[in-house]
Protein backbone atom coordinates (compact mmCIF):
# COMPACT_ATOMS: atom_id res chain seq x y z
CA UNK A 1 0.00 0.00 0.00
CA UNK A 2 0.85 3.03 -0.48
CA UNK A 3 1.88 6.28 2.00
CA UNK A 4 0.08 9.29 2.16
CA UNK A 5 1.38 12.46 1.28
CA UNK A 6 3.14 14.00 4.17
CA UNK A 7 2.33 11.34 6.63
CA UNK A 8 5.05 10.13 8.92
CA UNK A 9 6.89 6.80 8.26
CA UNK A 10 5.44 3.98 10.31
CA UNK A 11 7.70 4.16 13.67
CA UNK A 12 10.36 1.33 13.89
CA UNK A 13 9.95 -1.49 16.74
CA UNK A 14 13.37 -1.96 18.05
CA UNK A 15 11.72 -4.90 20.15
CA UNK A 16 10.58 -6.43 17.21
CA UNK A 17 14.02 -6.51 15.50
CA UNK A 18 15.51 -9.93 15.21
CA UNK A 19 17.82 -11.46 17.44
CA UNK A 20 20.81 -13.93 17.29
CA UNK A 21 22.87 -15.70 19.42
CA UNK A 22 26.27 -14.13 20.08
CA UNK A 23 28.82 -16.48 19.90
CA UNK A 24 31.56 -15.70 22.74
CA UNK A 25 34.23 -13.72 20.53
CA UNK A 26 37.02 -16.69 20.24
CA UNK A 27 40.98 -16.39 19.87
CA UNK A 28 42.68 -17.51 16.99
CA UNK A 29 43.79 -21.37 16.39
CA UNK A 30 46.89 -22.22 17.56
CA UNK A 31 47.90 -23.52 14.18
CA UNK A 32 47.94 -20.29 13.02
CA UNK A 33 50.58 -18.97 15.03
CA UNK A 34 53.35 -21.09 13.11
CA UNK A 35 52.56 -18.88 10.31
CA UNK A 36 52.75 -15.35 9.46
CA UNK A 37 52.97 -12.79 6.85
CA UNK A 38 55.65 -12.21 5.70
CA UNK A 39 56.94 -8.43 5.09
CA UNK A 40 59.36 -6.87 3.21
CA UNK A 41 61.86 -8.40 0.25
CA UNK A 42 64.16 -10.96 0.68
CA UNK A 43 67.74 -9.32 0.33
CA UNK A 44 70.94 -11.17 -0.86
CA UNK A 45 72.59 -10.58 2.17
CA UNK A 46 72.93 -12.10 4.69
CA UNK A 47 71.20 -10.64 7.98
CA UNK A 48 72.08 -11.20 11.81
CA UNK A 49 68.77 -12.35 13.49
CA UNK A 50 68.68 -11.84 17.43
CA UNK A 51 66.49 -13.23 19.86
CA UNK A 52 64.58 -9.64 20.27
CA UNK A 53 64.75 -9.00 16.60
CA UNK A 54 63.03 -12.02 16.09
CA UNK A 55 60.52 -11.48 19.13
CA UNK A 56 59.94 -7.90 17.39
CA UNK A 57 59.32 -9.28 13.86
CA UNK A 58 57.34 -12.10 15.21
CA UNK A 59 54.92 -9.14 17.01
CA UNK A 60 54.21 -7.74 14.26
CA UNK A 61 54.07 -10.27 11.58
CA UNK A 62 52.66 -13.51 12.85
CA UNK A 63 49.48 -14.95 11.46
CA UNK A 64 47.90 -15.69 14.71
CA UNK A 65 48.28 -12.19 16.36
CA UNK A 66 46.99 -10.56 13.10
CA UNK A 67 43.52 -12.73 13.20
CA UNK A 68 43.43 -11.81 16.62
CA UNK A 69 43.54 -7.61 16.00
CA UNK A 70 40.99 -8.35 13.28
CA UNK A 71 38.51 -10.38 16.00
CA UNK A 72 38.80 -7.33 18.13
CA UNK A 73 37.89 -5.19 14.95
CA UNK A 74 34.99 -7.75 14.62
CA UNK A 75 33.97 -7.20 18.32
CA UNK A 76 34.25 -3.54 17.98
CA UNK A 77 31.62 -3.51 14.93
CA UNK A 78 29.19 -5.80 16.74
CA UNK A 79 29.11 -2.99 19.73
CA UNK A 80 28.76 -0.66 17.39
CA UNK A 81 25.58 -2.11 15.60
CA UNK A 82 23.89 -2.95 19.01
CA UNK A 83 24.51 0.49 20.06
CA UNK A 84 22.94 1.93 17.14
CA UNK A 85 19.36 0.51 18.45
CA UNK A 86 19.54 2.90 21.07
CA UNK A 87 20.82 5.58 19.47
CA UNK A 88 18.37 7.77 17.03
CA UNK A 89 17.95 7.17 13.39
CA UNK A 90 18.06 9.91 11.43
CA UNK A 91 17.52 10.09 7.27
CA UNK A 92 16.57 12.76 4.76
CA UNK A 93 14.10 12.26 2.36
CA UNK A 94 13.11 13.95 -0.66
CA UNK A 95 10.74 13.02 -3.65
CA UNK A 96 9.11 13.97 -6.18
CA UNK A 97 5.98 12.42 -7.36
CA UNK A 98 3.89 12.30 -10.86
CA UNK A 99 0.52 10.85 -10.60
CA UNK A 100 -2.47 10.02 -12.71
CA UNK A 101 -5.42 8.01 -10.80
CA UNK A 102 -8.25 5.98 -12.28
CA UNK A 103 -11.01 7.29 -10.72
CA UNK A 104 -12.84 4.19 -12.68
CA UNK A 105 -10.55 1.89 -10.70
CA UNK A 106 -11.80 3.36 -7.35
CA UNK A 107 -15.34 2.88 -8.02
CA UNK A 108 -16.32 6.23 -9.13
CA UNK A 109 -18.27 5.51 -11.99
CA UNK A 110 -21.24 8.89 -11.59
CA UNK A 111 -22.06 10.19 -15.08
CA UNK A 112 -20.27 13.45 -14.60
CA UNK A 113 -16.74 12.43 -13.24
CA UNK A 114 -13.99 11.65 -14.80
CA UNK A 115 -12.21 8.36 -15.40
CA UNK A 116 -8.96 9.58 -15.06
CA UNK A 117 -7.82 12.27 -12.95
CA UNK A 118 -4.21 14.08 -13.86
CA UNK A 119 -1.47 13.90 -14.41
CA UNK A 120 -0.91 16.17 -11.54
CA UNK A 121 2.93 16.13 -9.25
CA UNK A 122 3.64 17.23 -5.69
CA UNK A 123 7.05 17.58 -3.70
CA UNK A 124 7.76 16.28 -0.49
CA UNK A 125 10.67 16.56 1.70
CA UNK A 126 11.53 15.82 4.72
CA UNK A 127 13.64 14.91 7.95
CA UNK A 128 12.88 11.73 9.37
CA UNK A 129 13.61 10.67 13.46
CA UNK A 130 13.40 7.19 14.80
CA UNK A 131 14.59 6.89 18.59
CA UNK A 132 13.77 4.38 21.21
CA UNK A 133 13.13 5.19 24.61
CA UNK A 134 13.12 1.87 26.06
CA UNK A 135 14.13 -1.59 25.06
CA UNK A 136 15.60 -3.29 27.69
CA UNK A 137 16.54 -6.39 25.56
CA UNK A 138 18.95 -3.72 23.31
CA UNK A 139 20.48 -2.39 26.40
CA UNK A 140 21.02 -5.60 27.79
CA UNK A 141 22.61 -6.41 24.05
CA UNK A 142 25.24 -3.50 23.91
CA UNK A 143 26.58 -4.29 27.61
CA UNK A 144 26.62 -7.48 26.16
CA UNK A 145 28.86 -6.31 23.61
CA UNK A 146 30.62 -3.50 25.35
CA UNK A 147 32.24 -6.90 27.56
CA UNK A 148 32.75 -8.89 23.75
CA UNK A 149 35.24 -6.32 23.39
CA UNK A 150 36.95 -6.20 26.57
CA UNK A 151 37.12 -10.17 25.96
CA UNK A 152 38.37 -9.24 22.73
CA UNK A 153 41.16 -6.88 23.34
CA UNK A 154 42.42 -9.69 26.09
CA UNK A 155 42.44 -12.42 23.79
CA UNK A 156 44.57 -10.23 21.83
CA UNK A 157 47.08 -9.95 24.72
CA UNK A 158 46.71 -12.95 24.94
CA UNK A 159 48.12 -13.65 21.30
CA UNK A 160 50.86 -11.80 21.85
CA UNK A 161 51.43 -13.92 24.88
CA UNK A 162 51.25 -17.12 22.57
CA UNK A 163 53.79 -15.35 19.67
CA UNK A 164 56.32 -15.22 22.30
CA UNK A 165 55.97 -18.56 23.30
CA UNK A 166 55.61 -19.80 19.55
CA UNK A 167 58.94 -17.45 18.74
CA UNK A 168 61.15 -18.16 21.84
CA UNK A 169 60.42 -21.95 20.62
CA UNK A 170 61.28 -21.52 17.65
CA UNK A 171 64.44 -19.44 17.99
CA UNK A 172 65.54 -21.86 21.13
CA UNK A 173 64.90 -24.79 18.68
CA UNK A 174 67.34 -23.22 15.52
CA UNK A 175 70.43 -22.57 18.58
CA UNK A 176 70.28 -26.29 19.69
CA UNK A 177 70.25 -26.88 15.96
CA UNK A 178 73.18 -25.18 15.29
CA UNK A 179 75.33 -26.36 18.33
CA UNK A 180 74.06 -29.70 17.10
CA UNK A 181 76.17 -29.18 14.06
CA UNK A 182 79.07 -26.86 15.55
CA UNK A 183 79.26 -30.13 18.00
CA UNK A 184 78.62 -32.85 15.15
CA UNK A 185 81.40 -31.18 13.14
CA UNK A 186 84.10 -31.14 15.98
CA UNK A 187 83.08 -35.04 16.48
CA UNK A 188 83.73 -35.60 12.80
CA UNK A 189 87.07 -33.66 12.75
CA UNK A 190 88.37 -35.80 16.07
CA UNK A 191 86.84 -38.95 14.21
CA UNK A 192 88.87 -38.09 11.14
CA UNK A 193 92.29 -37.63 12.76
CA UNK A 194 91.94 -40.57 14.89
CA UNK A 195 90.98 -42.80 11.52
CA UNK A 196 94.11 -40.80 10.14
CA UNK A 197 96.34 -42.17 13.22
CA UNK A 198 94.89 -45.71 13.03
CA UNK A 199 95.62 -46.04 9.23
CA UNK A 200 99.02 -44.75 9.96
CA UNK A 201 99.69 -47.32 12.83
CA UNK A 202 98.72 -49.90 10.60
CA UNK A 203 101.17 -49.05 7.77
CA UNK A 204 103.41 -48.75 10.49
CA UNK A 205 103.00 -52.68 11.08
CA UNK A 206 102.16 -51.45 15.24
CA UNK A 207 97.89 -51.57 15.04
CA UNK A 208 96.04 -54.70 13.52
CA UNK A 209 93.47 -53.38 10.17
CA UNK A 210 90.65 -53.70 12.59
CA UNK A 211 91.71 -51.01 14.30
CA UNK A 212 91.64 -48.85 11.10
CA UNK A 213 88.22 -50.35 9.61
CA UNK A 214 86.41 -49.55 13.08
CA UNK A 215 87.95 -46.04 13.09
CA UNK A 216 86.70 -45.47 9.63
CA UNK A 217 83.08 -46.64 10.54
CA UNK A 218 83.00 -44.25 13.91
CA UNK A 219 84.18 -41.58 11.36
CA UNK A 220 81.41 -41.76 8.56
CA UNK A 221 79.15 -42.50 11.30
CA UNK A 222 80.36 -38.93 12.50
CA UNK A 223 79.95 -37.80 8.88
CA UNK A 224 76.32 -38.98 9.09
CA UNK A 225 75.32 -37.08 12.34
CA UNK A 226 77.24 -34.05 10.86
CA UNK A 227 74.51 -34.30 7.17
CA UNK A 228 71.77 -34.70 9.66
CA UNK A 229 72.07 -31.85 11.95
CA UNK A 230 72.56 -29.77 8.98
CA UNK A 231 69.92 -30.56 7.29
CA UNK A 232 67.80 -30.31 10.93
CA UNK A 233 69.30 -27.09 11.49
CA UNK A 234 68.53 -25.53 8.17
CA UNK A 235 64.50 -26.66 8.56
CA UNK A 236 64.77 -25.15 12.05
CA UNK A 237 65.78 -21.74 10.05
CA UNK A 238 62.97 -22.24 8.01
CA UNK A 239 60.20 -22.62 10.62
CA UNK A 240 61.68 -19.55 12.81
CA UNK A 241 61.54 -17.54 9.34
CA UNK A 242 57.68 -18.56 8.90
CA UNK A 243 56.75 -18.22 12.80
CA UNK A 244 58.29 -14.32 12.37
CA UNK A 245 57.53 -13.54 8.43
CA UNK A 246 60.65 -12.85 7.22
CA UNK A 247 60.48 -13.07 3.32
CA UNK A 248 60.45 -16.48 1.33
CA UNK A 249 64.29 -16.85 0.69
CA UNK A 250 65.79 -14.39 3.41
CA UNK A 251 68.93 -15.88 4.89
CA UNK A 252 70.23 -15.15 8.43
CA UNK A 253 72.46 -16.22 11.16
CA UNK A 254 71.03 -16.76 14.44
CA UNK A 255 73.03 -13.82 16.60
CA UNK A 256 72.72 -15.08 20.26
CA UNK A 257 73.72 -18.00 21.95
CA UNK A 258 71.60 -20.09 23.78
CA UNK A 259 72.04 -18.64 27.69
CA UNK A 260 72.12 -20.50 30.54
CA UNK A 261 70.98 -18.50 33.90
CA UNK A 262 69.36 -19.93 36.93
CA UNK A 263 65.99 -18.55 37.90
CA UNK A 264 64.45 -17.74 40.80
CA UNK A 265 60.87 -18.38 40.60
CA UNK A 266 57.87 -17.28 42.96
CA UNK A 267 56.25 -19.66 45.46
CA UNK A 268 53.57 -21.94 43.86
CA UNK A 269 50.62 -19.93 45.80
CA UNK A 270 51.79 -16.73 44.60
CA UNK A 271 52.49 -18.12 40.60
CA UNK A 272 48.44 -19.63 40.85
CA UNK A 273 47.18 -15.72 42.52
CA UNK A 274 49.50 -13.79 39.63
CA UNK A 275 48.42 -16.08 37.38
CA UNK A 276 44.57 -16.26 37.87
CA UNK A 277 44.82 -12.14 37.89
CA UNK A 278 47.30 -11.68 34.61
CA UNK A 279 46.78 -14.49 32.21
CA UNK A 280 44.80 -12.79 30.05
CA UNK A 281 43.36 -15.68 27.89
CA UNK A 282 41.24 -16.31 32.25
CA UNK A 283 40.44 -12.36 31.99
CA UNK A 284 39.04 -12.87 28.64
CA UNK A 285 36.93 -16.35 29.37
CA UNK A 286 35.72 -14.01 32.69
CA UNK A 287 34.46 -11.21 30.35
CA UNK A 288 32.51 -13.56 28.18
CA UNK A 289 31.06 -15.21 31.45
CA UNK A 290 29.58 -11.97 32.05
CA UNK A 291 28.92 -11.21 28.43
CA UNK A 292 26.83 -14.27 28.67
CA UNK A 293 24.97 -13.20 31.38
CA UNK A 294 23.81 -10.00 29.82
CA UNK A 295 22.88 -11.83 26.86
CA UNK A 296 20.67 -14.27 29.00
CA UNK A 297 19.39 -11.22 30.50
CA UNK A 298 18.39 -9.74 27.25
CA UNK A 299 16.90 -12.58 25.70
CA UNK A 300 14.71 -12.59 29.52
CA UNK A 301 13.95 -9.22 28.39
CA UNK A 302 12.02 -9.79 25.19
CA UNK A 303 8.53 -10.49 26.50
CA UNK A 304 9.06 -6.51 28.01
CA UNK A 305 7.01 -3.88 26.67
CA UNK A 306 9.46 -1.48 24.17
CA UNK A 307 8.73 2.71 24.07
CA UNK A 308 9.89 4.11 20.71
CA UNK A 309 9.34 7.64 19.50
CA UNK A 310 8.99 8.23 15.37
CA UNK A 311 8.52 11.79 14.15
CA UNK A 312 9.60 13.68 11.03
CA UNK A 313 9.14 17.56 9.53
CA UNK A 314 9.35 18.50 5.97
CA UNK A 315 8.19 20.67 3.10
CA UNK A 316 5.26 19.17 0.68
CA UNK A 317 3.90 20.98 -2.04
CA UNK A 318 3.16 21.15 -5.94
CA UNK A 319 7.37 22.09 -5.96
CA UNK A 320 9.91 23.29 -3.40
CA UNK A 321 9.03 27.10 -4.18
CA UNK A 322 4.82 26.26 -3.60
CA UNK A 323 5.43 24.40 -0.41
CA UNK A 324 4.41 24.27 2.93
CA UNK A 325 5.79 22.83 5.80
CA UNK A 326 4.85 19.54 7.84
CA UNK A 327 5.19 17.16 10.85
CA UNK A 328 4.26 14.56 12.44
CA UNK A 329 5.24 12.52 15.36
CA UNK A 330 4.11 9.19 16.67
CA UNK A 331 4.95 7.62 20.23
CA UNK A 332 4.52 3.99 20.28
CA UNK A 333 4.28 1.54 22.77
CA UNK A 334 4.90 -2.10 21.82
CA UNK A 335 3.29 -4.83 24.19
CA UNK A 336 4.61 -8.42 22.64
CA UNK A 337 1.76 -11.24 23.55
CA UNK A 338 3.05 -13.67 21.32
CA UNK A 339 5.80 -14.87 19.17
CA UNK A 340 5.44 -18.44 18.19
CA UNK A 341 7.78 -18.96 21.68
CA UNK A 342 10.45 -16.91 20.35
CA UNK A 343 11.19 -15.36 23.45
CA UNK A 344 11.89 -18.18 24.81
CA UNK A 345 13.69 -20.15 22.36
CA UNK A 346 16.15 -17.17 22.90
CA UNK A 347 16.11 -17.46 26.75
CA UNK A 348 17.28 -21.42 26.03
CA UNK A 349 19.96 -21.01 23.81
CA UNK A 350 21.08 -18.10 25.98
CA UNK A 351 20.64 -20.20 28.68
CA UNK A 352 22.95 -23.04 26.97
CA UNK A 353 25.48 -20.49 26.18
CA UNK A 354 26.10 -18.97 29.19
CA UNK A 355 26.93 -22.64 30.96
CA UNK A 356 29.29 -23.44 28.65
CA UNK A 357 31.03 -20.09 28.99
CA UNK A 358 31.07 -20.52 32.70
CA UNK A 359 32.37 -24.44 32.60
CA UNK A 360 35.02 -23.18 29.79
CA UNK A 361 35.86 -20.66 32.66
CA UNK A 362 36.21 -23.16 35.49
CA UNK A 363 37.74 -26.02 33.07
CA UNK A 364 40.55 -22.77 32.31
CA UNK A 365 41.15 -22.55 35.93
CA UNK A 366 41.89 -26.09 36.43
CA UNK A 367 44.27 -25.67 33.43
CA UNK A 368 46.25 -22.83 34.41
CA UNK A 369 46.77 -24.86 37.63
CA UNK A 370 48.21 -27.61 35.74
CA UNK A 371 49.91 -25.73 33.86
CA UNK A 372 51.76 -23.31 36.66
CA UNK A 373 52.72 -26.65 38.29
CA UNK A 374 54.18 -28.62 35.73
CA UNK A 375 55.92 -25.62 34.64
CA UNK A 376 57.37 -25.02 37.93
CA UNK A 377 58.16 -28.61 37.90
CA UNK A 378 59.91 -29.06 34.32
CA UNK A 379 61.94 -25.77 35.26
CA UNK A 380 63.55 -27.09 38.25
CA UNK A 381 63.90 -30.42 36.65
CA UNK A 382 65.84 -28.99 33.35
CA UNK A 383 68.01 -27.05 35.83
CA UNK A 384 69.38 -30.22 37.73
CA UNK A 385 69.66 -31.70 34.27
CA UNK A 386 71.70 -29.31 32.71
CA UNK A 387 74.20 -29.56 35.75
CA UNK A 388 74.72 -33.32 35.46
CA UNK A 389 74.94 -32.90 31.99
CA UNK A 390 77.38 -30.43 31.72
CA UNK A 391 79.44 -32.90 33.99
CA UNK A 392 78.85 -35.58 32.17
CA UNK A 393 80.53 -33.17 29.14
CA UNK A 394 83.42 -32.81 31.31
CA UNK A 395 83.76 -36.55 32.26
CA UNK A 396 83.44 -37.44 28.91
CA UNK A 397 86.00 -35.08 27.38
CA UNK A 398 88.60 -36.50 29.74
CA UNK A 399 87.42 -40.21 29.23
CA UNK A 400 88.20 -39.77 25.61
CA UNK A 401 91.36 -37.88 26.29
CA UNK A 402 93.01 -40.58 28.20
CA UNK A 403 91.57 -43.44 25.89
CA UNK A 404 93.96 -41.76 23.34
CA UNK A 405 96.87 -41.80 24.89
CA UNK A 406 95.91 -45.46 26.00
CA UNK A 407 95.69 -46.06 22.13
CA UNK A 408 98.85 -43.83 21.12
CA UNK A 409 100.70 -45.59 23.85
CA UNK A 410 99.86 -49.14 22.78
CA UNK A 411 98.10 -49.91 26.16
CA UNK A 412 94.91 -50.52 24.02
CA UNK A 413 93.11 -50.78 20.79
CA UNK A 414 90.85 -48.03 19.68
CA UNK A 415 87.88 -49.82 20.34
CA UNK A 416 88.18 -48.08 23.88
CA UNK A 417 88.73 -44.77 21.68
CA UNK A 418 85.61 -45.15 20.17
CA UNK A 419 83.39 -46.14 22.78
CA UNK A 420 84.78 -43.23 24.32
CA UNK A 421 84.05 -40.86 21.36
CA UNK A 422 80.27 -42.31 21.49
CA UNK A 423 80.00 -41.59 24.94
CA UNK A 424 81.52 -37.76 24.55
CA UNK A 425 78.93 -37.50 21.60
CA UNK A 426 75.77 -38.55 23.82
CA UNK A 427 76.86 -36.24 26.82
CA UNK A 428 77.13 -33.43 24.03
CA UNK A 429 73.80 -34.05 22.82
CA UNK A 430 72.33 -34.66 26.38
CA UNK A 431 73.99 -30.99 27.18
CA UNK A 432 72.28 -29.34 23.96
CA UNK A 433 68.52 -31.20 24.58
CA UNK A 434 68.50 -30.13 28.23
CA UNK A 435 69.92 -26.92 27.85
CA UNK A 436 67.05 -26.19 25.12
CA UNK A 437 64.45 -27.93 27.44
CA UNK A 438 65.96 -25.31 30.64
CA UNK A 439 65.11 -22.45 28.57
CA UNK A 440 61.98 -23.48 26.84
CA UNK A 441 60.67 -24.22 30.49
CA UNK A 442 61.76 -20.07 31.41
CA UNK A 443 59.51 -18.94 28.53
CA UNK A 444 56.73 -21.73 29.54
CA UNK A 445 56.92 -20.45 32.71
CA UNK A 446 56.36 -17.21 32.12
CA UNK A 447 52.99 -17.77 29.75
CA UNK A 448 52.13 -19.82 31.96
CA UNK A 449 51.72 -17.14 34.88
CA UNK A 450 50.42 -14.51 32.00
CA UNK A 451 54.18 -12.95 31.93
CA UNK A 452 55.42 -13.94 28.75
CA UNK A 453 56.30 -11.17 26.74
CA UNK A 454 57.92 -8.92 29.34
CA UNK A 455 59.43 -11.79 31.25
CA UNK A 456 61.09 -13.39 28.70
CA UNK A 457 62.62 -9.88 27.52
CA UNK A 458 63.87 -9.66 31.10
CA UNK A 459 65.34 -13.27 30.91
CA UNK A 460 67.54 -13.05 27.57
CA UNK A 461 68.82 -9.53 29.05
CA UNK A 462 69.99 -11.73 32.11
CA UNK A 463 71.69 -13.93 30.06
Amino acid sequence: MGQMPGAAPAPSYSGARQTSNRAPVSAPLQSSFSGSVPGGKASSAVIPLSFTDALDRGLRQNLGLLLASDSAISARGQKWRDLSELLPNVNFSAAENVQEISLAALGFKLPGFPRVIGPFSFFDGRLLLNQSLFNLTDIQHERAATLNVKAAQYNYKDARELVVLAVGNAYLQALAGEARVRTADAQVKTAQALYNKAVDQQKAGVAPAIDALRAQVEYQARQQQLIGAQNNFTKQKLALARVIGLPPGQDFTLADKAPYEPLTTLGLEQSLERAYASRPDYQALLAQTKASELSRKAASAEHLPALAIAADYGDIGVNPSNSNGTYHVTGTLNIPIFAGGKAHADALEAEAALRQTRAQLENLRGQIDYEVRTAMLDLNTAADQVAVARSSVDLAEQALTQAQDRFAAGVTDNLEVVQAQEALASAHESYIASLYAHNVAKVEFAKAIGYAEEGVKQYWKGK
